[in-house]
C-alpha cells in the first residue's frame, strides 16, 4: 500500500472512530450522565447527613471512588474484555458464562441461567424508574425557578412521558442524530458549571484522596454506611456501557468515559460540593442551584432533553431484550416492529412500549417527586451489578483459565463493594425499593415459565414422535401419491417426524415430491454470519433436513433463508410452488410431573396469547396450512 493510501485509511478510521466516540456519547452515557441531578440532594437531603467539610468532600471520595472501581475498573477495563462475539451484557455474559460451564453439573448450569434471567428481568425495572426518575427531578428545576410551579411538576412529568413513549413507534432513527451532539453539551455544561465552583472552593479537590471516604465510615458508622444507599445513584447507568458495546465497540466507548464523561461528570460533583460548603442552604437542590438565575430555565429545558435520552437508551434496551429473549425461548412470541431500514437492531414492541408507560406514569403518581423515587431507585442495579460480577468470575476461571490466585483476589474485591451497594440499598426496600424487585420477580416468573413451559412441551412431544428412519422406510413398502412442489414442515425435533407431516399423510392421503423439514436454530451468539445461515442434507425418498441458524440478536426471516439457499444452488425453492406446514397445539393440563399448576395455567395464557410461527418467521400467510393437535402437559 502506497504511504498516500495508508495516510487515507488512517484518516477515515480516525473519522470512524470519532463518529462512533460521538454516538456511543449520545446513546451509551444517558443515564449515568443524568445522575447530578439527584445525587448530592438525595446524600444530604434524603439521608439527613450534615452539610460540613468532612462530610461533603467523605460522601464526594465515595463518589468518586465508586466511578472509578465500579464504573471504570469492573465495567470498562474489565468486564468489557468478556464479549460474545462483539456483544456485550447481561444476556451475551449469562451465554459466555454457560459455555464455560458446560460440563458442570445441571444443577450449576440451572443457577447460572437464573442468575442471568434474574438480571434481565431486573434491567425491566429500571426501564420503568430510569424515565419516572429522570425525567421527574429535570422538571422539578421549575420550583427552583419559580417555586409556584411546584403543583405542576407532575402533570408536566406525565405529558412529557407520554409524548416520549408515543415518539417510540416513529422510531430513532429521525432524532438519533441529534443525540451525540446534544450529550455533548450536556456534559461540558456540567463540567463548566462544576468548574466555576471549584475555582472559587479549590479545596474541595482533595477528595479524591481514599482517606476522606474512609474517615467518613468511622465518623458515622452505620448511618455513614447506609449513605451508600444514596451515593450508588452516581454510577446507575454503568452497566449500560457493557450492554451497548456490540453498538459502538469497546475503544469508542473507552475514549468517551475517560477524556469527556468521567471528567466533566465528577467535575460536577466537585462543583456541588464546593456551592454546599459555601452555602449550606442549597442542599434543598445543589444540581440547580450550580446555574446562574438567567439560566435556570435553559437548564429545566436542556435537562429535559438529556433525560428523555437517558430514557430512550434503557426502553430501547428493553426492546432488544425481548428480542433477544424470545430468540432465546425465554419469552413468547410477541409482535415487534422495525423502526429503521438499515439498522436491524432498531425496533419497537408495542406491547412493552404501552406497559412500561402505565408502569411509569403509575410510579410517577405514587411517588410524586424524585426524593421520593430515590428509595425505589438503586437495589435493582446493585443487584444487576452482583450478578454481572458472578458471571464474570465463571468466564474468567472456567473460560478465560485464570488460576486461582488471579481470580479469587478479582472475585474478592468487586464482591465486598457490590455487596456494600447492595446492602446498604436493601434498608430501603419497605419505603419503594418493593417496586423494582416485585416487578423483576413477576417477570423472572413469566420468562421461568415460559422456558420451563416449552421444554416440557417438546419433551412430551418428542416421546410421542414416530423416529424419521422409520418413517422413511415405510414410505417404501407402501408408496403415498406424490404432487408437485414442496412441502416445508417446521419442527424443534430434529430426530422424528413433525405431526403436521403425518396428518397431512392421514388426511390428504399425499406427499409432496420434495418434503423439507425445516428447523430454525437459536445460537448461544449475537450474529450468526450469512455464510453459516443454511445447512441442507438431503434425505432418502424426496425428504431434505433444512437447519437455519439466527444468533439472539439476528431477525428471524424464513423466505429470506430459502431464497439464500437457492441462489447458493443448495436446493431450489419456488414460493408460489412451496406450501408450509405448521402445527397448532392445544394445550390441555394432565397431573404429571413438571410444573405447579399455578404455573400451568400461566404457561397456557401466555401461550394462547402468542404471536403466530407463520407472523415471527415472515412466512406469507397464504402459503401456510395449520394443522392442529391436542398436547397433554
Amino acid at each position: 500500500m502506497s504511504q498516500t493510501a495508508s495516510g487515507h485509511a488512517t484518516e477515515v478510521s480516525r473519522k470512524r472512530l470519532a463518529g462512533l466516540t460521538l454516538a456511543a456519547v449520545g446513546v451509551v452515557f444517558g443515564d449515568i450522565g443524568t445522575s447530578p441531578l439527584y445525587t448530592m440532594k438525595e446524600v444530604f437531603g434524603g439521608h439527613g447527613i450534615a452539610v460540613n467539610h468532612d462530610n461533603v468532600l467523605g460522601i464526594l471520595s465515595l463518589v468518586f471512588w465508586a466511578l472509578m472501581l465500579i464504573v471504570s475498573l469492573k465495567y470498562v477495563l474489565f468486564i468489557m474484555r468478556a464479549d460474545n462475539r462483539g456483544e456485550g451484557g447481561i444476556m451475551a455474559l449469562t451465554a459466555l458464562a454457560q459455555r464455560a460451564a458446560v460440563n458442570a453439573s445441571p444443577r450449576m448450569m440451572w443457577a447460572l441461567t437464573a442468575l442471568g434471567i434474574f438480571g434481565a428481568a431486573l434491567f425491566y425495572g429500571d426501564g420503568v424508574i430510569t424515565p419516572a426518575m429522570s425525567v421527574l427531578s429535570a422538571v422539578e428545576g421549575l420550583e427552583i425557578a419559580a417555586p409556584g410551579m411546584h403543583k405542576y411538576v407532575v402533570p408536566i412529568t406525565i405529558v412529557v412521558l407520554i409524548g416520549f413513549f408515543w415518539m417510540q413507534s416513529k422510531g430513532t432513527a429521525s432524532v438519533g442524530a441529534l443525540f451525540g451532539p446534544v450529550m455533548v453539551i450536556w456534559f461540558l455544561t456540567l463540567g463548566g458549571l462544576g468548574l466555576a465552583q471549584v475555582i472559587h472552593h479549590p479545596s474541595v479537590l482533595a477528595a479524591i484522596n481514599p482517606w476522606y471516604g474512609a474517615n467518613f465510615f468511622i465518623e458515622h458508622r452505620l448511618h455513614g454506611f447506609l449513605a451508600l444507599g444514596a451515593v450508588v445513584l452516581a454510577v446507575t447507568g454503568g452497566e449500560a456501557l457493557y450492554a451497548d458495546m456490540g453498538h459502538f465497540g469497546r475503544r469508542p466507548i473507552k475514549l468517551a468515559w475517560f477524556f469527556l464523561v468521567l471528567p466533566c461528570l465528577y467535575m460536577n460533583y466537585l462543583g456541588q460540593g464546593a456551592l454546599l460548603l459555601s452555602d449550606a442552604a442549597t442542599v434543598r437542590n445543589p444540581f440547580y442551584l450550580l446555574a446562574p438565575d438567567w439560566a435556570l430555565y435553559p437548564m429545566v429545558g436542556l435537562s429535559t432533553l438529556a433525560t428523555i435520552i437517558a430514557s430512550q437508551a434503557v426502553i430501547s434496551g428493553a426492546f432488544s431484550l425481548t428480542r433477544q429473549a424470545t430468540q432465546l425461548g425465554y419469552c413468547p412470541r410477541i409482535a415487534y416492529i422495525h423502526t429503521s431500514a438499515r439498522e436491524i437492531g432498531q425496533v419497537y414492541v408495542p406491547g412493552i412500549n404501552w406497559t412500561l408507560l402505565l408502569a411509569v406514569i403509575a410510579l410517577v403518581l405514587g411517588f410524586r417527586s424524585s426524593s421520593n423515587l430515590a428509595s425505589a431507585y438503586g437495589i435493582a442495579v446493585t443487584i444487576t451489578m452482583l450478578i454481572d460480577t458472578l458471571l464474570a468470575f465463571i468466564v474468567v476461571q472456567a473460560l478465560w483459565k485464570w488460576r486461582w490466585f488471579q481470580s479469587i483476589p478479582f472475585l474478592v474485591g468487586f464482591l465486598i463493594v457490590d455487596l456494600a451497594f447492595v446492602i446498604a440499598c436493601s434498608v430501603k426496600v419497605l419505603d419503594g425499593g418493593w417496586f423494582p424487585l416485585a416487578m423483576g420477580g413477576a417477570i423472572f416468573t413469566l420468562l421461568a415459565t415460559w422456558h420451563r413451559g416449552r421444554t416440557l412441551l417438546s419433551e412430551r412431544t418428542r416421546l410421542e414422535t414416530m423416529p424419521l428412519d422409520i418413517f422413511i422406510s415405510s414410505l417404501f413398502h407402501s408408496p403415498p401419491r406424490r404432487v408437485e412442489g414442496a412441502g416445508i414442515f417446521m419442527t424443534s425435533n430434529t430426530q422424528g417426524v413433525p405431526r403436521p407431516l403425518l396428518h397431512n399423510l392421514l388426511h390428504n392421503k399425499v406427499l409432496h415430491e420434495r418434503v423439507v423439514l425445516l428447523s430454525v436454530m437459536i445460537e448461544d451468539v449475537p450474529v450468526v454470519p450469512e455464510i453459516d445461515r443454511v445447512e441442507i442434507e438431503e434425505l432418502d425418498y424426496g425428504f431434505y433436513r433444512m437447519y437455519v441458524r439466527y444468533g439472539f440478536k439476528d431477525e428471524p426471516d424464513v423466505p429470506e433463508a430459502m431464497a439464500q439457499a437457492t441462489e447458493k444452488g443448495q436446493l431450489e425453492f419456488r414460493m408460489m410452488e412451496s406450501t408450509f406446514f405448521l402445527g397448532r397445539e392445544r394445550l390441555v393440563p394432565h397431573i404429571k410431573p413438571g410444573m405447579a399448576m399455578w404455573r400451568e395455567r400461566l404457561f397456557f395464557f401466555m401461550f394462547r396469547n402468542a404471536s403466530s410461527a407463520a407472523d415471527f418467521f415472515k412466512i406469507p400467510p397464504n402459503r401456510v396450512v395449520e394443522f392442529g393437535t391436542q398436547v397433554e402437559l
